[in-house]
């Protein structure tokens, strides 16, 4: 069985491993001031945050058509017609139904695709287990399950300090949006996990009570001293990340996963100040390979 994922997860593994363990990502597109970049492919999130501090206007970003999808299926199914394609939640992005898409135009590929239902590092995990198990031998029947049992586990929370981007992007109700930015609220946002659509979960006045806000709605799941697998991401502000990591480690007993950037296609919906988590009890994680 081979994975098949999308830029959208961040699925934190270097290129080595990632080759290793055969994870085929296919990259989403950020378009900004005509000129159209394929996440991760060509351009990284310092180059691309320094071209987005430059630009008069606001990136725009787009899914893989069927047909990058199909290419894919098309290649893999000369080795191994069984794939499993993870996808970033269809209720922020069409890249699942392209996905979709694109297996139909491949009828020698037998492709599972699998929504799960949220995006990021709480993707990535996803991901990164479905491929492990995968080399270990695992039946699809049981790595669904293991995709399952993590989605059901894991939440993610983020905050930023300003929602132009977001309002843009169409990702919040402009209303909502527009009245935050005035009054220089910092909301609290998480993924819920019956359509994988965006949630407030709370709003402050300043980024540093919005940090320590994200770690209260850890709080309010987990009791202090909880031992919990924790990733710590951000758009392009790793001392909110480092901050956050320091809020998170003094209430939680922690066993972290490497901090790092999110894709360029995600922070271009949330802008450089982006900061997050993705968490779970580590008793309610389901045994990973």
């Amino acid at each position: 069985m081979q994975i098949v994922t999308d830029s959208g997860t961040d699925v934190s593994l270097s290129p080595e491993e990632m080759a290793e363990l055969a994870i085929e990502v296919v990259p989403l597109v950020v378009t900004l001031e005509g000129t159209s970049y394929r996440d991760g492919v060509d351009t990284e999130p310092e180059s691309f945050y320094r071209l987005l501090a430059e630009a008069d206007d606001l990136p725009v970003t787009s899914q893989p058509s069927a047909g990058d999808f199909a290419a894919v299926y098309r290649r893999l199914a000369v080795t191994d017609p069984e794939i499993l394609s993870i996808h970033m939640s269809s209720g922020l992005s069409g890249t699942f139904e392209s996905a979709q898409a694109g297996a139909a135009l491949v009828p020698e590929a037998s492709v599972t695709h699998v929504d799960t239902k949220t995006l990021s590092a709480a993707a990535g995990w996803q991901v990164e287990a479905a491929a492990r198990a995968a080399r270990a031998g695992w039946s699809k029947e049981r790595i669904l399950a293991l995709v399952k049992g993590i989605g059901t586990a894991s939440e993610s929370v983020y905050t930023l300090k300003e929602l132009k981007y977001l309002i843009h992007g169409g990702r919040i109700s402009h209303m909502k949006g527009l009245i935050a930015s005035l009054l220089s609220i910092k909301p609290l946002i998480g993924v819920e996990k019956v359509n994988g659509t965006y949630v407030q979960r709370g709003q402050v006045r300043t980024f540093g009570r919005a940090l320590r806000g994200l770690v209260d709605l850890m709080a309010a799941q987990h009791a202090p001293g909880s031992a919990l697998r924790v990733q710590v991401l951000h758009a392009y502000n790793e001392d909110g990340a480092a901050r956050l990591r320091e809020e998170i480690d003094e209430r939680f007993d922690c066993t972290w996963l490497p901090a790092g950037s999110i894709s360029t296609v995600l922070g271009a919906h949330t802008g450089p100040s982006m900061v997050g988590v993705a968490y779970a009890s580590l008793t309610a994680l389901p045994e990973m390979p």
